[in-house]
């Protein structure tokens, strides 16, 4: 797997469709997509009657919250199927439960990395039962303050969780480019000492190569097969050409980040004797001059004595004859380098 991890958030973009779920896994899987993440709940549980709306929900669905869940509600059997079929295509299969019971279907498929949304940041009692499974847990922070994903983090952690990645997160659908505060990223690196990856909203793919380059090390993004489709998800997700253009830029720029280390690439070596400079001669110089500043200029190529070593060869005395405008070398002195 890549060392950046990239999540096609396929959610609820399935629209309570298993085959649709498939074919969203195919296209995650054909974007070079590393996890495949779903949304598993009991519709009832989750939400009480009437429970409203987010404003971007309601342009896609006229009632309360539990009848918009219900139809877009999997069934355990659902997941362990979709399971098998990440396996089959080789791609990792993620979800993230919204209540004790989805939770415990999750854990019974064998996950070893359970991703908890925004919503349930606040939620204790989940957090403390998922800390308590030691699975790898990828928490986004979205809707929160620096001192409610401390709390998050300590109930995780004194429940017994062992590895968390924290997700920073603007939790709205699309969320505005210029509030995404990419600089989290670094706030909740230095404060948790944590790993911590971003999960994007934000419309088009910009702003998830932005927090890779920030030093991001999961992205989460949504994917859709059609941006049109009814549902309240698929208005603020990648279609499968625009995610594949996410992944191919992503690892570009995890390409371009490299390990940190100070010195010429590879690539530029070659180029050090064209682009450097030597000591070149300004005038014809016989056998036993003893040569000064005057008689030297600075010119490429950097195959010979660099400019750095003027100093060390200004009274030096001259074993040949140079002629002018000559790379001077070592061996051309009496006393070389």
């Amino acid at each position: 797997m890549s060392s950046i991890e990239i999540i096609a958030e396929i959610g609820v973009n399935h629209d309570g469709s298993v085959d649709k779920a498939r074919r969203l896994v195919d296209a995650a899987c054909d974007a070079g997509a590393d996890w495949a993440k779903f949304q598993t709940f009991r519709s009832g549980l989750l939400a009480a009657g009437g429970a409203p709306t987010a404003a971007y929900q309601k342009q896609h669905h006229a009632g309360d919250q539990r009848s918009m869940l219900e139809r877009l509600e999997l069934s355990p059997a659902d997941f362990a199927a979709l399971q098998q079929y990440c396996g089959d295509r080789g791609i990792g299969f993620l979800s993230s439960p919204f209540d004790e019971e989805s939770l415990d279907d999750l854990l019974a498929l064998g996950l070893e990395s359970i991703k908890l949304g925004s919503g349930e940041l606040t939620n204790l009692p989940l957090l403390a039962r998922l800390g308590a499974a030691r699975v790898r847990v990828l928490l986004s922070t979205g809707m929160s303050d620096l001192g409610e994903v401390e709390t998050a983090v300590q109930t995780l952690q004194s429940a017994g969780c062992r590895e968390l990645v924290l997700l920073h997160c603007v939790t709205q659908y699309p969320a505005p480019v210029g509030e995404s505060n990419l600089r989290a990223i670094h706030t909740l690196r230095h404060a948790f000492g944590l790993p911590v990856g971003y999960s994007d909203h934000t419309p088009g793919i910009e702003v998830t190569v932005a927090a890779a380059a920030l030093g991001a090390v999961v992205l989460e993004k949504h994917l859709t097969l059609d941006r049109a489709d009814s549902g309240p998800d698929h208005a603020a997700s990648c279609a499968p050409d625009e995610f594949a253009a996410l992944v191919k830029a992503v690892r570009n720029v995890e390409a371009a980040l490299g390990d940190g280390v100070k010195r010429p690439a590879p690539c530029e070596l070659p180029n050090q004797v064209v682009a450097r400079k030597s000591l070149v001669t300004v005038r014809d110089l016989p056998a036993g001059m003893v040569v000064s500043a005057d008689d030297l200029t600075i010119k490429r190529p950097g195959d010979g004595i660099p400019p750095a070593d003027l100093e060390n060869v200004v009274g030096l005395a001259l074993v040949r004859p140079v002629a002018a405008d000559q790379v001077l070398r070592w061996e051309d002195f009496r006393h070389g380098g």
